[in-house]
């Protein structure tokens, strides 16, 4: 797919997520609900290790992240004694076979920008609900990120999993686009707004870590012409644009997520396996720990996109 030009409003210009361009949208909407994967199981593709897939497994990846913007993988060798640093050197070489080289160093991050999740107490982490064991709300990553520095990819590595529990439920904010537009274009333009999510600074003891976010759910990567979405469901900290559209636009993506749908996915990560994407809307289910050690998930964003996995790229 071609990347598209912006017109003076932000909207792209001309192509399927150009909120005026109904023939274009129906072209890619018809080919896009054609090509969903059906079942988490649809995801999944077997990899030698983490880093250095080989081209067959490289295209099988494109090939659902093509199709869905995600794909699971599983380690067949994996081993759970491997060492951390290890661990990371092989998630680095993974996400560099599809392009991905420039990390969100994020202000938890380990030092060398990947960063380990998993429950702390105290500190400036233990503030922050993915280092606990409590639910996580559907979003994208970094969607409190500025214009410049969005979180396009994302991998998720799992190098011990929960006793019970630490689910995710996953949905390709493609289809989310398709459901919002479909039931009205209004949508599509309020969410398109340059100011419709608001995140507030991040304040701690006065002091201002993060400045306001202000921006769009709905973009265009301009080098590639591929969707984004900036997303929070969070009841708090999260201002939205306050005319008719933008609050019927909310309220049907928080009804979406809130049910039973077959566009959403579900997988609970075992050792060995992982996400890798173009920053999909995701959640997590509470869990619980046992004995042999907490869960501890591996978690790489980048401001790059996938490459090759645009529609059309075969």
């Amino acid at each position: 797919m071609p990347a598209l030009e912006e017109s003076a409003s932000g909207f792209p210009q001309g192509g399927p997520f150009d909120p005026y361009d109904s023939e274009a949208y129906l072209r890619w909407r018809d080919a896009k609900l054609a090509a969903r994967p059906g079942r988490a199981e649809d995801l999944l593709v077997e990899i030698g290790a983490p880093g250095r897939p080989s081209e067959t497994e490289q295209r099988a990846i494109r090939d659902r992240c093509r199709r869905a913007n995600m794909a699971i993988y599983a380690c067949r060798d994996f081993s759970g004694r491997l060492a951390p640093a290890d661990l990371k050197a092989g998630l680095e070489e993974l996400g560099a076979a599809f392009g991905l080289h420039r990390l969100d160093r994020n202000l938890c991050a380990d030092e060398d920008g990947i960063t380990a999740l998993e429950v702390r107490e105290g500190g400036a982490a233990g503030e922050y609900i993915p280092y606990s064991n409590r639910p996580l709300s559907w979003h994208t990553d970094g969607y409190y990120n500025s214009a410049d520095e969005q979180v396009r990819a994302v991998i998720l590595h799992c190098g011990r999993p929960a006793a019970s529990g630490g689910a995710n439920g996953l949905m390709d904010p493609e289809i989310a686009y398709i459901r919002l537009r479909d039931e009205n274009p209004e949508f599509i333009t309020a969410l398109m707004h340059p100011a419709a999510m608001t995140i507030p600074p991040n304040m701690t003891g006065g002091e201002e870590i993060r400045p306001a976010r202000v921006g769009p759910v709905f973009s265009v990567d301009p080098g590639s012409g591929a969707l984004h979405m900036r997303y929070s469901a969070r009841k708090v900290n999260v201002v939205w644009r306050g005319d008719p559209a933008t609050k019927a636009a909310v309220a049907l993506l928080v009804g979406l997520m809130g049910r039973e749908d077959p566009d959403i996915l579900h997988w609970r990560l075992e050792a060995g396996q992982g996400y890798i994407g173009n920053n999909v809307l995701h959640n997590r289910s509470g869990f619980e720990d046992g004995a042999a050690g907490g869960r501890l998930i591996y978690r790489a964003r980048y401001f790059d996109r996938m490459d090759g996995t645009e529609p059309g790229n075969d």
